[in-house]
């Protein structure tokens, strides 16, 4: 089965012809050229692709994309607001290291003990959020410079040191 990682939203229409404004947390300045298709979520973990015509930089974290068979402005307006996936093969090629999706898959490890896989990212001006399931039950770990001890990008860890309680909260 395909792993589809989010990368951002589609926040507003641009122009009369269709071209909506992709703000994205890939970490780096792209124009995602080669991305064939990005993908929306139209239920729980069933993704619906559309293809893209034409991409350009906007800036640093936006680029605007033409979708085929969206030509105007009114076509273009129900996509406003939704999230855009893509392909895990394709998100490495486009994420930047450094970037926090970049995260996304690695295992939050606590004491020693891993505690689960982080299944998203919750960017916050202060820290950042990684949600996992333990026990079947969504857990929220903030990640900051008080909790984070080390990112292990060969094993695909995130070492924590969490505040006594936190997972109790949860559990």
């Amino acid at each position: 089965m395909v792993e589809y990682f989010k990368i951002g939203k589609l926040v507003a229409v641009h122009g009369l012809n269709g071209e909506l404004l992709l703000k994205h947390g890939l970490g780096k300045k792209t124009s995602l050229k080669g991305l064939q298709a990005i993908y929306t979520e139209e239920k729980k973990n069933s993704f619906l692709p559309w293809f893209i015509e034409t991409t350009k930089i906007k800036n640093e974290a936006e680029v605007f994309l033409k979708l085929e068979g969206i030509n105007t402005r009114e076509a273009a307006r129900p996509f406003t607001q939704k999230e855009i996936w893509v392909p895990e093969t394709d998100f490495k090629k486009f994420a930047a290291k450094t970037a926090p999706a970049s995260l996304l898959g690695y295992m939050i490890i606590h004491l020693n003990e891993p505690l689960g896989e982080i299944l998203e990212l919750i960017e916050q001006p202060h820290q950042l959020l990684c949600r996992l399931e333990i026990k079947g039950k969504e857990v929220l770990i903030p990640l900051h410079e008080e909790s984070l001890q080390k990112v292990n990008h060969k094993k695909k860890e995130v070492l924590v040191d969490l505040p006594d309680g936190l997972l109790e909260i949860y559990l």
